[in-house]
C-alpha cells in the first residue's frame, strides 16, 4: 500500500498516458458538458427564432472545441496522476462557469463567458506544455495551438463589446479560426491513444443523446395525456435510432481504422477529421432534434413553429450527413440510404 501511495504522489510534470480505458475522472469531467448541452438547448428553446438557433449553435461549437481540446489532452497525459488531477478539477470549474453563462452569452454575461472560456483553454495549453517538455514535435504543435487559442479567445472578448450582426460575426470568426488552427500548424506533432480517443468520443455522443432524453422530459407541462405519451415514445425511438446508427457498425469501423493507421501525421489527421470535426455536426444534429422534441412536448395540441420544425429536420439531416462523411473519411464509400434519408429530411423540413 505504501509503495502504491508513493507511486501516485504529487508530481510537477505530467505523466504520459499508457492505458486505453477512459478514466472515472474523464467521465466526471464530461458531466459538466452535460450542463453545457442542456444550456444550449434551453437557449434555443427560449428564443425559437433563426437568431436564437444561430446563437445556440455558435455557443455549442465553442464549447465543443473546448471539450475536444481536453479529449486530445487526456489522450496524451494521464488525467489522474499528480497535479494534473487538480488542474482538471480547475478546468471543470471554469467550464461550469462558462455553461452557467450560456443563456446570457451574447448579453450581460458575454465578457464573463469569454473570460471563463479563456481560463479553460489556458489550462489545456499549460498541461500540454508540461507534457511536451521532452518532445520537440509536440511542443511545436502546442505553440501553434496556443496561437490559435489566443486568437479565438481574443475575438470572443471583442464580441462581448459588440452586439447584433457584428457580435455574431465575431463569434463565427472566432470559432472558424480556432478550429482551423490544426490545419495551419500541422498534425504530425500530436500524440494519442487510438482506443481511448475513439471511446471518449463515443461516450460524449451518448451524453448528447442522454441530454436529448432529458429535454423530452423537461418539455412536458401539465397532465400526462395520450398525446404526451405518444410523443415521448416517438422521442425515445428517435434517440434510439440515432444511437443505433452510430454504434452498430460505424463506430467500430472508425476505431479500427484509427488504430491501424500509421502513428503520426496519418493517425492524427484521421482523428482530427473523423472525431474532432465530424462529431460536431453529429452532436449539433442531436441537439436540434432535442429542441424540436422539447417544443413538441410543451404543447401537443399546437403545431410546431416553422423555425423549430425546420431546425429539427435540419438537425436530423445534419446528423445523417455527418455519418455519411464519417464513413467516407474512413472507408471511402458512401452510405446511400442515409444520404437519401437526409435529403428527404431537408425536403420536408418546411
Amino acid at each position: 500500500m505504501a509503495a502504491t501511495t508513493a507511486a501516485r504522489g504529487p508530481r510537477i510534470t505530467a505523466v504520459l498516458r499508457d492505458k486505453e480505458t477512459v478514466t472515472p475522472l474523464e467521465l466526471f469531467f464530461d458531466l459538466v458538458f452535460v450542463l453545457a448541452l442542456t444550456q444550449c438547448t434551453a437557449l434555443m428553446a427560449e428564443q425559437p427564432t433563426w437568431e436564437g438557433v444561430a446563437k445556440g449553435l455558435l455557443v455549442l461549437g465553442v464549447l465543443w472545441w473546448a471539450w475536444v481540446g481536453y479529449a486530445w489532452l487526456t489522450s496524451v497525459i494521464d488525467p489522474e496522476e499528480g497535479v494534473v488531477r487538480i488542474a482538471i478539477f480547475g478546468a471543470m470549474a471554469g467550464l461550469l462557469v462558462v455553461s452557467l453563462c450560456v443563456p446570457e452569452a451574447f448579453d450581460d454575461s458575454a465578457l464573463l463567458f469569454a473570460g471563463a472560456y479563456g481560463v479553460v483553454r489556458a489550462g489545456q495549453i499549460v498541461l500540454f506544455a508540461a507534457a511536451s517538455q521532452d518532445d520537440a514535435n509536440l511542443r511545436s504543435s502546442v505553440i501553434g495551438l496556443a496561437g490559435s487559442t489566443f486568437v479565438g479567445v481574443s475575438l470572443l472578448v471583442a464580441a462581448s463589446l459588440a452586439d447584433g450582426l457584428l457580435q455574431g460575426g465575431l463569434w463565427a470568426l472566432a470559432l472558424l479560426l480556432d478550429m482551423a488552427g490544426p490545419y495551419f500548424f500541422g498534425a504530425e506533432g500530436w500524440k494519442l491513444v487510438p482506443g481511448h480517443f475513439a471511446e471518449r468520443h463515443g461516450l460524449i455522443l451518448i451524453i448528447a443523446l442522454g441530454e436529448s432524453i432529458v429535454a423530452i422530459g423537461a418539455g412536458v407541462e401539465g397532465a400526462i395525456t395520450l398525446g404526451v405519451v405518444a410523443a415521448a415514445a416517438l422521442g425515445i425511438t428517435v434517440a434510439a435510432a440515432q444511437w443505433w446508427l452510430y454504434f452498430d457498425v460505424v463506430a467500430l469501423v472508425a476505431e479500427r481504422k484509427l488504430s491501424d493507421a500509421e502513428v503520426g501525421r496519418e493517425q492524427n489527421e484521421i482523428a482530427r477529421d473523423s472525431y474532432s470535426f465530424l462529431h460536431l455536426p453529429m452532436v449539433a444534429g442531436i441537439v436540434l432534434v432535442a429542441l424540436g422534441m422539447k417544443k413538441t412536448l410543451g404543447d401537443i395540441g399546437d403545431p410546431l413553429k416553422l423555425v423549430v420544425a425546420m431546425a429539427m429536420m435540419t438537425g436530423a439531416a445534419m446528423y445523417l450527413l455527418a455519418h455519411v462523411a464519417f464513413r467516407y473519411r474512413n472507408v471511402h464509400t458512401v452510405n446511400k440510404p442515409r444520404l437519401i434519408t437526409a435529403a428527404v429530411c431537408l425536403a420536408t423540413r418546411s
